[in-house]
Protein backbone atom coordinates (compact mmCIF):
# COMPACT_ATOMS: atom_id res chain seq x y z
CA UNK A 1 0.00 0.00 0.00
CA UNK A 2 1.55 3.20 -0.86
CA UNK A 3 1.41 6.68 0.96
CA UNK A 4 -0.92 8.61 -1.57
CA UNK A 5 -3.70 5.15 -0.60
CA UNK A 6 -3.15 5.91 2.89
CA UNK A 7 -4.30 9.26 2.66
CA UNK A 8 -6.86 8.84 0.44
CA UNK A 9 -8.22 6.14 3.46
CA UNK A 10 -7.51 8.66 6.20
CA UNK A 11 -4.91 6.58 8.10
CA UNK A 12 -2.35 8.23 10.38
CA UNK A 13 1.32 6.76 9.50
CA UNK A 14 1.30 4.45 12.04
CA UNK A 15 -1.66 2.39 11.10
CA UNK A 16 -0.38 2.54 7.19
CA UNK A 17 3.28 1.55 7.96
CA UNK A 18 1.22 -1.85 9.58
CA UNK A 19 -0.79 -2.30 6.27
CA UNK A 20 2.52 -1.99 4.45
CA UNK A 21 3.50 -4.74 6.45
CA UNK A 22 0.89 -6.51 5.60
CA UNK A 23 1.83 -6.99 2.25
CA UNK A 24 4.98 -9.03 3.15
CA UNK A 25 5.15 -12.31 1.18
CA UNK A 26 4.85 -15.52 3.34
CA UNK A 27 7.12 -18.34 2.79
CA UNK A 28 6.63 -21.94 4.04
CA UNK A 29 9.25 -23.47 6.01
CA UNK A 30 8.28 -27.36 5.42
CA UNK A 31 6.22 -29.05 3.20
CA UNK A 32 4.86 -32.34 4.66
CA UNK A 33 2.56 -35.03 3.39
CA UNK A 34 1.49 -38.99 4.18
CA UNK A 35 3.34 -41.70 2.36
CA UNK A 36 1.17 -43.24 0.18
CA UNK A 37 2.99 -46.48 0.98
CA UNK A 38 0.45 -46.23 3.95
CA UNK A 39 2.77 -48.34 6.28
CA UNK A 40 2.58 -47.53 9.54
CA UNK A 41 5.25 -46.19 11.90
CA UNK A 42 6.96 -48.62 13.83
CA UNK A 43 7.76 -46.91 16.82
CA UNK A 44 3.89 -44.28 17.05
CA UNK A 45 1.67 -47.03 14.88
CA UNK A 46 0.50 -43.36 13.12
CA UNK A 47 0.67 -43.12 9.04
CA UNK A 48 4.23 -42.52 7.80
CA UNK A 49 4.82 -38.42 7.20
CA UNK A 50 7.21 -37.77 4.01
CA UNK A 51 8.71 -34.15 4.08
CA UNK A 52 9.98 -31.14 1.80
CA UNK A 53 11.87 -32.92 -1.17
CA UNK A 54 10.36 -35.92 -1.36
CA UNK A 55 6.50 -34.48 -0.33
CA UNK A 56 6.87 -32.63 -3.32
CA UNK A 57 8.64 -35.33 -5.78
CA UNK A 58 5.40 -37.47 -4.65
CA UNK A 59 3.16 -34.60 -5.94
CA UNK A 60 4.43 -33.90 -9.03
CA UNK A 61 4.52 -37.87 -9.63
CA UNK A 62 0.66 -37.79 -8.08
CA UNK A 63 0.07 -35.30 -10.90
CA UNK A 64 1.55 -36.61 -13.65
CA UNK A 65 -0.41 -40.05 -13.23
CA UNK A 66 -3.80 -38.70 -12.71
CA UNK A 67 -6.09 -38.86 -14.75
CA UNK A 68 -8.31 -35.98 -15.46
CA UNK A 69 -11.87 -36.35 -14.09
CA UNK A 70 -10.52 -39.25 -11.84
CA UNK A 71 -10.04 -36.75 -8.86
CA UNK A 72 -13.39 -36.24 -7.42
CA UNK A 73 -14.75 -32.55 -7.85
CA UNK A 74 -11.66 -31.37 -9.31
CA UNK A 75 -12.10 -32.88 -13.10
CA UNK A 76 -9.43 -30.99 -14.86
CA UNK A 77 -6.64 -32.10 -12.23
CA UNK A 78 -3.91 -34.34 -13.68
CA UNK A 79 -2.77 -34.80 -17.06
CA UNK A 80 -3.26 -36.92 -20.27
CA UNK A 81 -0.13 -38.73 -20.34
CA UNK A 82 -1.92 -42.16 -20.02
CA UNK A 83 -3.93 -40.99 -22.88
CA UNK A 84 -0.91 -40.80 -24.97
CA UNK A 85 0.74 -43.61 -24.55
CA UNK A 86 -1.56 -45.80 -26.58
CA UNK A 87 -0.70 -43.41 -29.54
CA UNK A 88 2.01 -44.42 -31.75
CA UNK A 89 5.34 -43.85 -30.02
CA UNK A 90 7.01 -40.70 -31.73
CA UNK A 91 9.09 -37.50 -31.22
CA UNK A 92 5.45 -35.79 -31.93
CA UNK A 93 3.85 -37.60 -29.22
CA UNK A 94 6.89 -37.12 -26.55
CA UNK A 95 7.10 -33.75 -26.90
CA UNK A 96 2.86 -33.51 -26.39
CA UNK A 97 3.84 -35.76 -23.79
CA UNK A 98 6.47 -32.92 -22.62
CA UNK A 99 3.74 -30.04 -23.10
CA UNK A 100 1.06 -31.85 -20.69
CA UNK A 101 3.58 -32.57 -17.51
CA UNK A 102 4.95 -28.86 -17.81
CA UNK A 103 1.45 -27.35 -18.09
CA UNK A 104 -0.06 -29.27 -15.48
CA UNK A 105 2.55 -29.29 -13.29
CA UNK A 106 2.37 -25.22 -13.63
CA UNK A 107 -1.37 -25.42 -12.63
CA UNK A 108 -1.37 -27.92 -9.96
CA UNK A 109 1.76 -27.28 -7.85
CA UNK A 110 2.79 -23.85 -6.97
CA UNK A 111 5.23 -25.47 -4.73
CA UNK A 112 7.81 -25.63 -8.01
CA UNK A 113 9.24 -23.27 -10.29
CA UNK A 114 11.15 -23.50 -13.83
CA UNK A 115 9.95 -26.37 -14.85
CA UNK A 116 11.73 -28.66 -17.53
CA UNK A 117 10.41 -31.78 -18.70
CA UNK A 118 12.52 -34.65 -20.98
CA UNK A 119 10.99 -37.28 -22.81
CA UNK A 120 12.79 -40.12 -24.00
CA UNK A 121 11.45 -42.69 -26.18
CA UNK A 122 12.31 -46.46 -25.65
CA UNK A 123 10.48 -47.84 -28.34
CA UNK A 124 11.77 -51.33 -28.19
CA UNK A 125 10.34 -51.74 -24.60
CA UNK A 126 7.64 -49.58 -25.50
CA UNK A 127 8.50 -47.21 -22.42
CA UNK A 128 8.43 -43.43 -21.92
CA UNK A 129 11.42 -42.36 -19.88
CA UNK A 130 10.40 -38.96 -18.26
CA UNK A 131 12.82 -36.75 -16.70
CA UNK A 132 11.72 -33.82 -14.53
CA UNK A 133 14.06 -30.89 -13.05
CA UNK A 134 12.63 -28.15 -11.34
CA UNK A 135 13.45 -25.56 -8.34
CA UNK A 136 11.30 -25.62 -4.91
CA UNK A 137 10.33 -22.29 -4.40
CA UNK A 138 10.30 -20.33 -1.17
CA UNK A 139 13.41 -22.24 0.07
CA UNK A 140 17.00 -23.11 -0.60
CA UNK A 141 16.52 -26.12 -2.17
CA UNK A 142 19.27 -27.58 -4.60
CA UNK A 143 17.38 -27.91 -7.89
CA UNK A 144 15.58 -30.95 -7.76
CA UNK A 145 15.83 -33.66 -10.47
CA UNK A 146 12.74 -36.44 -11.03
CA UNK A 147 13.25 -39.32 -13.36
CA UNK A 148 10.62 -42.17 -13.92
CA UNK A 149 9.48 -44.66 -16.54
CA UNK A 150 5.86 -44.27 -17.86
CA UNK A 151 4.98 -47.98 -19.43
CA UNK A 152 1.45 -48.31 -21.37
CA UNK A 153 -0.70 -51.52 -19.21
CA UNK A 154 -3.36 -52.93 -21.07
Amino acid sequence: MDLFLCLILGLNSDKCRIFMMADVKRVSRTFKDISLSFLPHPVTGDLGVIKNERAIRQSVRNIVETIPGEKFFNPLFGSDVRGQLFENANYAAAFAIEDQIVNSLQNFEPRIDDIVVKVDLFLDQNELGVSIAYRIVGEEFPPQNYTFILTSTR
